[in-house]
């Protein structure tokens, strides 16, 4: 049991979890104290204890049901000194012997029921809430239409689709419901929420148990890296589906606070002032005017200024609207923060931003009120950079870093990377955060080469993890 808890952290560790020492103790701990033949009470204990963030237990549970199968589960059971060991040989022995689980079947496996007994099977299951039955319709289904192969590299998702092809469930629903799905009736629309819930209760099913052969046939390990999900904080900004995107947005707002926090708490623990002449002296005279203790004056570390300027064209405005909501969110960290927004034409809207208490709220303004359309619409660096040089360069000083966000894709646009020349001399650093993978750089009408070699770092921020660490940088 511990070298399986021990394989497991490793995997929530692999995934981005982070596992304390200390925690993974408090899971052993807790492992001892309950009942390990209960599967859901082992999941709960280890979730209280492993699991700190709220939006990780997505990837939590794919790891468990991996790694805690309800195969593999009997299997470890054996090594549970405090369990009937004799019981579970039973168990197990009983399960084995159950229609199609007979190890290493795969595509050549043949159901001991015909399609229609199956079909029959399945709807006597889910029209009377009989799990066992289900649980063995859910196996059959797999033995007969997913068509496993052992050793084949495919995923589950690719045996779920062609078992639920084959199983017909609009027409198992329709049964389920007692006639038409199409009718309005209050009745039958309790019906058909009903009968889903049951079909999604048979897709849970059918899924455990594709997984379950994919542990024996490829180990929980090799699974596990095949099938692990990304925390929202490795979420990639530029192609998140909508799913994706509410859980970056649900992310953002602590991750604002614990960095304003952690940035505030390291300009507290700088080093100290210079030195205090005064108090030195004083001090001093203890020791026949010889200044052996020196005294400091206390720090007072300036705060930088903050100019962003992001491109805020096609996919590339979800990753330039995270980045404007985390700067101005942490906004107390630095003296000024002021946004520029640009197509092909620039706009400041930082006053968007003043009097709201979320900054959500403003990013969300942008687009609708953001003049950023100068000619075609299309991103162009270069007349953007120039517009703000002409309109607000004088406002830039030795406390200013710019942030320019984008891919640099210009369309085959003048770059005018002069511009960042300038910008450079003015100001204290220039950083470029590129949404795009480091392999795209300088391909196709990318010109992040021409504008390097002006800035400080050209850094690849492709997610909230990167760009954390980013903006932990900049106070």
């Amino acid at each position: 049991m511990l070298n399986l808890l021990g394989d497991f952290i490793g995997e929530l560790r692999s995934a981005g979890i982070p596992v304390s020492m200390s925690e993974h103790v408090d899971s052993a701990k807790a492992m001892e104290v309950i009942d390990l033949s209960d599967r859901a009470l082992v999941r709960n204990a280890l979730a209280a204890t492993l699991v700190k963030d709220g939006d990780h237990l997505a990837v939590f549970n794919t790891a468990f049901e991996v790694f805690f199968s309800t195969r593999s589960w009997e299997s470890a059971a054996e090594f549970m000194d405090d369990l009937d060991t004799s019981e579970l040989d039973r168990d197990g022995a009983a399960g084995a012997s159950g229609p199609g689980q007979s190890r290493g079947e795969g595509g050549g496996a043949s159901s001991s029921l015909s399609a229609q007994e199956l079909a029959e099977l399945l709807f006597r299951a889910l029209r009377d809430s009989d799990l066992d039955a289900l649980r063995q319709a859910a196996r059959e289904s797999v033995t007969r239409y997913a068509g496993m192969e052992p050793g084949r590299p495919v995923g589950g998702t690719y045996y779920l689709y062609r078992t639920l092809r084959n199983l017909d469930l609009e027409n198992l629903e329709r049964r389920l419901t007692g006639g038409t799905i199409d009718d309005d009736g209050l009745s039958q629309r309790l019906a058909r929420e009903e009968a889903a819930s049951r079909i999604a209760q048979l897709k849970e099913e059918i899924e455990r148990v594709i997984r379950e052969r994919l542990v024996e046939d490829r180990g929980s390990q090799a699974l596990a890296k095949s099938v692990r999900k990304p925390l929202p904080e490795d979420l990639d900004v530029m192609h998140a589906n909508r799913e994706e995107m509410a859980q970056l947005e649900r992310a953002l707002r602590p991750l604002s606070r614990k960095l304003a926090v952690r940035l505030a708490r390291r300009r507290k623990r700088r080093r100290r002032g210079p030195v205090d002449l005064r108090h030195t002296v004083r001090r001093s005279l203890s020791t026949g005017g010889v200044p052996i203790d020196l005294r400091f004056k206390p720090p007072h570390p300036a705060k930088p200024e903050i100019f962003v300027i992001a491109d805020i064209s096609g996919s590339v405005a979800s990753f330039a609207r995270f980045t404007l909501h985390l700067v101005h969110a942490i906004s107390s960290q630095f003296s000024k923060v002021r946004s520029f927004v640009f197509v092909d034409g620039l706009d400041e809207v930082t006053s968007l931003f003043d009097g709201v208490d979320d900054p959500a709220e403003a990013v969300a303004r942008i687009n609708a009120e953001a003049d950023v359309i100068a000619f075609d619409g299309h991103s162009d660096y270069g007349r953007a950079l120039l517009t703000f040089h002409e309109r607000f360069a004088k406002d830039v000083t030795r406390r200013s870093t710019i942030l320019i966000l984008g891919d640099a894709r210009n369309n085959y646009h003048q770059a005018h990377a002069e511009i960042v020349a300038d910008l450079k001399y003015r100001a204290k650093a220039v950083y470029w955060l590129n949404p795009e993978p480091t392999a795209y750089w300088n391909s196709g009408d990318s010109i992040v080469s021409q504008y390097a070699p002006y800035c400080e770092r050209v850094i690849e921020c492709r997610t909230l993890r990167q760009l954390e660490a980013f903006v932990g940088e900049l106070a």
